[in-house]
């Protein structure tokens, strides 16, 4: 099994910065794909960003120019760096991973997408 642990969210003021991590563990090959996602209180969970293992990112048009995203395939991290932020960033975000755990998952490119548990950012006015 894979474990995602997700850490850096808080409470902070329009404009301000918060900087979340995600360290993926346990049974795990190779990791392609990393992302991040939010849920706002009821909105649907939208896509905030991805980066491929070889650091190519894609980003949701609401946050381009304002966020980040990096990772450590050495430390299988995932990083996720909020500037300017505004009271519509305030969700759940949440750290995504699509993990190979073996070498027959790698010669099939079958992945299994694990998931953090959630950590709350929230944006003040």
């Amino acid at each position: 099994q894979v474990q995602l642990v997700e850490s850096g969210g808080g409470l902070v003021q329009a404009g301000g910065s918060l900087r979340l991590s995600c360290a993926a563990s346990g049974s795990i090959f190779s990791i392609n794909t990393m992302g991040w996602y939010r849920q706002a209180p009821r909105e649907q969970r939208e896509l905030v960003a991805t980066i491929t293992s070889g650091g190519t990112t894609t980003y949701a048009d609401s946050v381009k120019g304002r966020f980040t995203c990096s990772r450590d395939n050495a430390k299988n991290t995932v990083s996720l760096q909020m500037n300017s932020l505004k009271p519509e960033d305030t969700a759940v975000y949440y750290c995504s991973a699509d993990v190979i755990v073996s070498a027959a998952d790698l010669i099939a490119q079958r992945t299994y997408t694990y998931w953090g548990q959630g950590t709350q950012v929230t944006v003040s006015s």
